[in-house]
């Protein structure tokens, strides 16, 4: 991960002044003749992500003028650092706290760039971080941001289930959290078959990879996630376009591994458990094939309907080996549908919760830090398009109410009593946009923590 050098403290800064298109002509009446007169020449319209250096009688810049539409939100800064020249810059004290943060943030979200392939292509200019704001907060939102786009970026040659447990041992090592895996073979005597069977036709074996850390004290947070590092489909290969961007398909592991980070920074007052489970949905002559009915953690029998739905086959077994620790919280994390995606699009992670309170926690926690999700229901009629004439359940739920089905196929695991939220996240950016680039992308990381913050709040713990 690139090293978190987007702020200074205490340096000679320029201020940046930030200006609404509505306040613009008033902004103007209170510069100096000669600066009015620069910015009118430059034809400046406060758009929002325009910007306009003042100079100086000098020649240096005196300040930097920043256009923000219709008003200031999270990416309004985002595309700054890559674009001013390479000084450090500040905002006005005069802002509130909490916007001055939220941009600072923004700020910070708009320094990435992914560099294990090619070097980056600038160093990004910085921003002057004053004492009263909450610098640690901000850049280890960042460093989570950064390690799920870093690792979904990364191509699946490079980013294979041993990769991803090493990111995770990594992660327990930083922290001093205990690591362990079941790898291949051992997954069967261990009790985790659906993961095997998916994962058996790769090279690069399977595993069940759990982290755990915290005060056994404390209440229990259970993470999961869906490591699905290469997905052709199987024997129900995809075509090319379906194949192109499979590397992120362990998305929903990179989600869980980087909010058990945040937890661990903050040092949250939970006994956590990361549970993700990687393997390469892989085509040989051993692959899983439709058709199959397949053992489960849970002892239910599936019908493979379609090698293709292999997220929730992996998932079940690492929900029920969750659920046999009863947890306060139970979060998974998947690029489960592209259900979710024609119904939300790719900004809108789909969330499923069995109880609507914690639906309502986290839809707060995605709207206040400008992270949303979107509820979808746990409609239990349409459990029928799961059943199955030789098996307990189909993995297919077909064509209708994808998202949905693939949910309630999740929820046939999860114990009833346990309080269970499911995200089924795109991990995924189609396009550049300020502070959010092709590629890599963080979904609903930056609201699940901040909902784990009023849940599990800190001055509990011990």
């Amino acid at each position: 991960m690139q090293p978190l050098t987007f702020f200074d403290a205490d340096t000679p800064s320029i201020e940046l002044d930030l200006v609404r298109q509505a306040d613009l002509r008033a902004w103007m009446d209170r510069l100096n003749e000669t600066a009015r007169a620069w910015v009118g020449a430059q034809d400046f319209r406060a758009l929002a992500h325009t910007h306009l250096a003042i100079p100086a009688e000098d020649g240096r810049i005196a300040r930097v003028v920043v256009g923000l539409g219709e008003g200031a939100a999270l990416y309004s800064l985002s595309d700054l650092p890559l674009k001013l020249p390479n000084f450090s810059y500040r905002l006005s004290t005069a802002l509130a706290p909490e916007l001055r943060e939220q941009l600072s943030l923004g700020w910070a979200l708009g320094c990435y760039q992914f560099t294990r392939y090619k070097a980056a292509a600038r160093a990004p200019a910085k921003l002057t971080i004053g004492e009263d704001l909450n610098r640690a907060h901000i850049e280890q939102l960042a460093a989570a941001v950064f390690l799920v786009r870093d690792l979904v970026n990364t191509g699946a040659e490079d980013m294979g289930p041993a990769d991803l447990a090493e990111a995770s041992l990594s992660i327990a090592h930083e922290y001093g959290a205990a690591f362990s895996q079941v790898v291949g073979d051992d997954l069967l005597s261990h009790g985790f078959p659906a993961i095997h069977a998916v994962g058996r036709a790769s090279p690069r074996a399977p595993r069940l990879i759990e982290l755990t850390w915290g005060n056994p004290e404390h209440p229990k947070l259970t993470i999961v996630g869906k490591g699905v590092c290469f997905d052709t489909g199987g024997l129900d290969i995809k075509p090319a376009d379906g194949m192109r961007n499979m590397k992120k398909d362990m998305g929903g592991a990179a989600h869980a591994l980087a909010l058990a980070q945040l937890v661990l920074s903050a040092r949250l007052p939970v006994r956590l458990r990361l549970l993700i489970a990687a393997v390469d949905n892989a085509i040989a002559g051993n692959a899983y094939r439709p058709g199959d009915v397949i053992k489960t953690r849970a002892g239910k029998s599936v019908e493979i309907g379609n090698t293709d739905a292999e997220g929730r086959i992996v998932l079940c077994d690492a929900l029920t080996y969750a659920c046999e620790d009863p947890p306060a919280l139970l979060l998974d994390f998947a690029t489960l549908t592209g259900a979710a995606r024609i119904a939300l699009g790719p900004d809108l992670p789909a969330l499923f919760a069995n109880q609507q309170h914690l639906a309502d926690g986290l839809l707060e926690a995605g709207r206040a830090t400008a992270d949303p999700l979107w509820q979808l229901p746990l409609w239990k009629p349409y459990a029928q398009y799961l059943k199955s004439t030789v098996a307990d359940l189909n993995n297919d739920g077909g064509r209708m109410a994808g998202a949905i089905t693939a949910a309630l196929y999740l929820d046939e695991f999860v114990a009833a009593e346990v309080p269970w939220a499911h995200i089924d996240t795109y991990a995924w950016a189609d396009r550049d946009r300020p502070g959010r680039p092709a590629g890599g992308e963080a979904l609903s990381l930056r609201a699940a923590m901040a909902y784990l913050g009023t849940r599990f709040p800190l001055q509990h713990s011990t």
